[in-house]
C-alpha cells in the first residue's frame, strides 16, 4: 500500500522551498533597517498565507459536508470526512502556533534589559 502526500503536506513543502529560496544574494548590501523589514514582511505573508490556507480548508470541508447533508451523489461521505479532518488539523497546527507566538513574546517581553 503506497500512501501518496496530501494537497496540504505538498503545499507545505512548497512553502518551506519557498522560504529558503527567498534569502537575499548578498546580505551585507542590504541595510540592517532593509533586511529587518524585509524579513517581517515575509513573515507576515508567510503567516496571512498560513492563514488563508486553513480558511480554505475549512470552507471547502464545510461546503462538502453540506452537500452530503443535502444528499449529493458527486461527494461521498469519506470525502467529507477526509476534507474535515485535515481542516481540523490545520486549524489545530495554526493553534500550536498562535500559542507558541504568544509563549515566545511573553518570554521576550519579561526578560530583563
Amino acid at each position: 500500500m503506497k500512501i501518496q502526500s496530501t494537497g496540504l503536506y505538498q503545499e507545505m513543502q512548497a512553502m518551506a522551498s519557498e522560504a529558503g529560496r527567498v534569502r537575499p544574494q548578498d546580505p551585507n548590501k542590504l541595510p540592517v533597517q532593509a533586511t529587518a523589514a524585509t524579513s517581517s514582511a515575509q513573515f507576515g505573508d508567510l503567516l496571512s498565507d498560513a492563514l488563508n490556507t486553513v480558511a480554505g480548508l475549512q470552507r471547502d470541508a464545510k461546503e462538502k459536508v453540506t452537500a452530503v447533508e443535502m444528499g449529493d451523489r458527486s461527494v461521498s461521505l469519506a470525502e467529507a470526512m477526509i476534507a474535515r479532518n485535515k481542516a481540523s488539523v490545520a486549524f489545530d497546527a495554526t493553534m500550536n502556533v498562535r500559542n507558541k507566538l504568544i509563549e515566545a513574546y511573553k518570554d521576550i517581553m519579561s526578560m530583563p534589559v
